[in-house]
């Protein structure tokens, strides 16, 4: 059946009836939009269920998520070096579809779009973003480089700059490269050497760093905000 988006969840919904069901045990309330492994029964205690409501899932995107011209920036791609989460994988993907990045170099130990847990979270945005694996992160940058690219990265130093910089910094007019790097260990360091620029986010609480999918959609809608 064919797809629709749903505003309420910005995620991918089947067309077709949605139902609301109750659980008659613990009072589960969930929406039942397509056929689950364990039917109406509650997928919390496996309890009997009651229909509460219907409605057919053909959903209208809200002012605020109104979806806009389709576009994607032929000259901006992202590269994942050494990400180990395939959730995070698969996230960075999404969000690299819905901001309109083109492409996706998945580097290292970077689980494929071949990894159904990467699809779980891509949603079907790996059918979007044009990707591909490569062992060397370092020799593919050099590549990219010496073909004209501007490669950065996010990572925090001396050297890095506000993410807000971004806006006044960057020509997405060309061709761009942007690296995030592994959870734990950061960019390679050899990579950091080919950066044009380097940025950080900056950070109000304890905590150093943003969950690595969180960073990405961060720094791609600062980017985005330059288109």
């Amino acid at each position: 059946m064919h797809l629709k988006y749903c505003s309420m969840y910005n995620a991918r919904m089947r067309e077709g009836i949605v139902q609301i069901r109750v659980c008659r045990s613990c009072g589960l309330r969930y929406p039942l939009t397509d056929e689950r492994a364990f039917g109406i029964r509650c997928p919390v205690c496996l309890g009997e269920t009651r229909l509460a409501a219907q409605r057919k899932a053909n959903f209208e995107a809200s002012p605020i998520q109104q979806h806009t011209k389709k576009e994607k920036w032929g000259g901006i791609a992202v590269l994942l070096d050494n990400i180990r989460s395939a959730g995070n994988v698969g996230s960075i993907l999404r969000s690299a579809e819905g901001f309109g990045f083109s492409r996706a170099y998945l580097c290292g130990i970077t689980p494929t779009p071949e990894n159904n847990a990467v699809k779980k979270t891509a949603l079907g945005a790996e059918e979007s973003v044009t990707w591909s694996y490569h062992k060397d992160a370092v020799k593919l940058a050099k590549g990219l480089r010496t073909k004209g690219w501007d490669i950065v990265s996010l990572e925090e130093g001396k050297n890095a700059s506000n993410i807000a910089d971004a806006r006044r910094e960057l020509d997405l007019a060309r061709q761009t490269v942007l690296i995030v790097g592994n959870e734990i260990t950061g960019v390679d360091a050899s990579l950091l050497e080919l950066c044009k620029r380097i940025y950080y986010i900056p950070m109000r609480g304890e905590k150093k760093s943003f969950n690595v999918a969180v960073a990405f959609g961060i720094a791609a809608y600062a980017f985005r905000a330059t288109g």
